[in-house]
């Protein structure tokens, strides 16, 4: 027979949770467990008594049997409309969370408490507010899928309610906006020993060549590695990019982006080795930037920046904020007015005279 009993949790801000598990036993041992917290104490004693009455009459669930929050996340990163489809950094992210004291308890256990202490631990070990965001980001898009997908009785309302403290606390943040530009000076000595790696006949890639691509184009490295010859309209000198970044659509965000400055001139002299233009591996390109710009003592640089230098140049160049999305890619201008105004903080001035 099933039982059930009322835990009285109170929560960091003063208020008090009442949350009712229910088990069932067989031989001494738990075979079924379930909860679910309330507000009220008899809110609680309600739901438990008619979960005890139907357990009693329909016994052990066996579609619904609970699971570990690690695998759920181990399911979510199987499936391939889920894990399949999410990007580098998510994949990353939830398979970090799978080694986590967090993702041994079940998923109905999950509490506000385990929550902030798993931010607390991970800030702990170097962790920044933004980067443990993602933990909570994608570990909600975990629970959220769990009731839809797999029928299983387990929502993200545990991370909802965690979120408010999280923030007040510090231990969970937005990254902060970069603003750095790199000089003239820095990108000729990048330039310049991308030039004596590429003497060397082991070195494969065309290291100079991406770098200025990227800078010309304003795309970021994976579109860059990923453009194909025949998404190339030369009569145009237009690329399309496909399944270009962007939170609301993963899938499909095709656009034909004009290659402007000598961008087609970098394209046409690539050697066609492959279906893609540049058939390289995206992180070889990132690493070998790091190691050159480490080598130069150059600080603060991240190859993600060459995507804001060349939007910079557009706008130094005249573009309009809308001409400048057309090859950037921005659906929401927000971050391209932020980019022009740290530019021209003069025009804010003489508009308001």
């Amino acid at each position: 027979m099933a039982s059930f009993n009322i835990e009285k949790r109170p929560k960091a801000n003063g208020d008090v949770r009442y949350r009712c598990v229910v088990i069932i036993k067989s031989k001494g041992c738990v075979v079924y467990r379930e909860s679910r917290t309330f507000t009220k104490a008899n809110l609680a004693k309600t739901w438990g008594t008619k979960r005890k009455c139907d357990l009693d009459v329909s016994g052990v669930p066996t579609t619904n049997k609970m699971e570990t929050v690690q695998a759920l996340i181990i399911k979510y990163l199987n499936d391939p409309y889920l894990g399949g489809n999410s990007g580098r950094t998510k994949r990353y992210v939830l398979n970090m969370l799978v080694d986590c004291d967090i993702a041994k308890l079940n998923a109905d256990e999950l509490e506000p408490p385990q929550i902030i202490e798993h931010c607390k631990n991970r800030i702990a070990t170097g962790a920044s507010p933004a980067t443990v965001y993602h933990d909570i980001a994608y570990l909600k898009s975990v629970l959220k899928a769990a009731k839809p997908v797999w029928g299983m009785d387990v929502t993200e309302i545990k991370v909802n309610e965690s979120i408010p403290m999280l923030v007040q606390m510090g231990l969970i943040g937005r990254s902060q906006r970069r603003s750095r530009r790199p000089t003239d000076d820095e990108l000729k000595q990048i330039e310049n020993e991308f030039r004596i790696r590429e003497a060397h006949p082991a070195c494969k890639i065309p290291y100079s060549d991406i770098m200025n691509f990227s800078i010309l184009s304003c795309m970021r490295i994976g579109e860059v590695c990923s453009i194909r010859w025949d998404d190339l309209d030369q009569n145009n000198l237009a690329v399309m990019v496909r399944n270009r970044k962007d939170p609301r659509k993963k899938i499909g965000n095709h656009m034909k982006v004009a290659l402007l400055g000598g961008a087609s001139d970098i394209v046409i002299r690539q050697p066609k080795i492959s279906d893609r233009i540049f058939p390289y591996d995206c992180k070889s390109i990132t690493a070998g930037f790091q190691r050159v710009r480490t080598k130069l003592n150059i600080k603060n640089l991240r190859y993600h920046d060459l995507r804001r230098e060349g939007a910079s140049r557009l706008f130094e160049k005249g573009f309009k904020i809308e001409q400048v999305a057309q090859v950037t890619g921005h659906r929401n201008f927000t971050i391209l007015w932020q980019v022009y105004a740290e530019l021209y903080p003069e025009d804010l001035h003489q508009y308001l005279n």
